[in-house]
């Protein structure tokens, strides 16, 4: 993929802001509770950069490449995991892909998501409507990708992560889900957060962790004050006595390239790939919908795409 600049920032500036962007694994409640929490700041604005999304649009995908980054910490090895909503709003659909090193890419099925009237709040729910969210894991151990799938309840991919995880896999699970925002629009911070609780946790616990929760600031705006996601989950749960297990980078990333794209147009049904090749026009130009980079590829090019077929 190839990523944009942004104007007037350096080198170092963007290594430092690329660096601040990790997961952080913990264990809660004498490790009958797992979490995990995500600095992902740098992500979200290279996402929007990269398909240029409004405001609106960045919220919607923002949440799913949180969603999705914090899920990564159940993967391992060369598994990896896609979320897929299909719904009747505004939004049409949203599909995002994460695996264990997090990287995250994905888009939104509609781009600018029309909107009717103007905005009271960030209420995403209306943009939503009816429809389902369906996760697939590609395990390594697994000869075939699972899928599970559960009605859009909420309209807010926090709610409905949630309660997927709970009608699907029986697991009570709550996410936390945060962009800040500048007055210009700019997007200041954002944060995520994700706990799961094991078989016979106690209500007590689960309770006093719903409210830990919903007392939290927004995540978003401490990612953007750029506090330090160890102390915030030492601090907000420290009557559960958390324990810090690992971190690791997120980071909006596609592993398309040149060759990659190429290899897939070589594979075209000879027919169309000799008027490709013949008629353009030139340069031929394909764009991954994962990551919005436009790939280039001159007549030559095409040519020898075409020969090894004729050969």
């Amino acid at each position: 993929m190839i990523k944009k600049q942004f104007p007037g920032e350096t080198l170092k500036d963007g290594l430092k802001a690329k660096a601040r962007d990790r997961l952080y694994t913990f264990m809660l409640a004498e490790d009958t509770v797992r979490g995990a929490f995500v600095h992902g700041t740098r992500m979200i604005k290279e996402m929007r950069a990269s398909f240029d999304l409004g405001i609106l649009e960045t919220l919607a995908l923002g949440h799913a490449y949180l969603g999705a980054g914090l899920m990564s910490s159940n993967l391992k090895g060369n598994d990896r995991l896609g979320m897929r909503i299909e719904c009747s709003g505004p939004i049409k659909g949203i599909s995002v892909e994460t695996n264990a090193f997090g990287e995250v890419r994905g888009f939104l099925k509609n781009v600018p998501i029309p909107v009717e009237k103007p905005l009271k709040d960030f209420n995403l729910t209306p943009f939503f409507g009816a429809g389902f969210l369906f996760i697939t894991k590609y395990l390594e151990d697994l000869k075939q990708p699972y899928t599970g799938q559960t009605e859009l309840r909420y309209g807010t991919i926090a709610k409905d992560l949630a309660h997927y995880f709970y009608s699907s896999e029986q697991t009570p699970t709550v996410f936390n889900l945060s962009i800040s925002f500048d007055k210009e629009g700019g997007v200041r911070g954002a944060g995520g957060l994700f706990m799961q609780v094991m078989p016979g946790v106690s209500e007590e616990i689960i309770e006093g962790l719903e409210n830990a929760v919903v007392d939290m600031p927004s995540l978003g705006d401490m990612a953007a004050e750029n506090m330090d996601p160890e102390n915030i989950i030492n601090s907000e749960f420290e009557t559960f006595g958390p324990r810090i297990l690992d971190s690791y980078r997120v980071e909006f990333f596609c592993r398309c390239s040149d060759r990659l794209i190429g290899d897939y147009i070589s594979m075209l049904p000879l027919e169309e790939l000799l008027d490709m090749a013949e008629q353009g026009p030139f340069p031929v130009e394909v764009r991954c919908h994962n990551c919005n980079t436009l790939y280039s590829f001159s007549q030559e090019q095409m040519d020898e795409m075409v020969n090894p077929h004729l050969s």
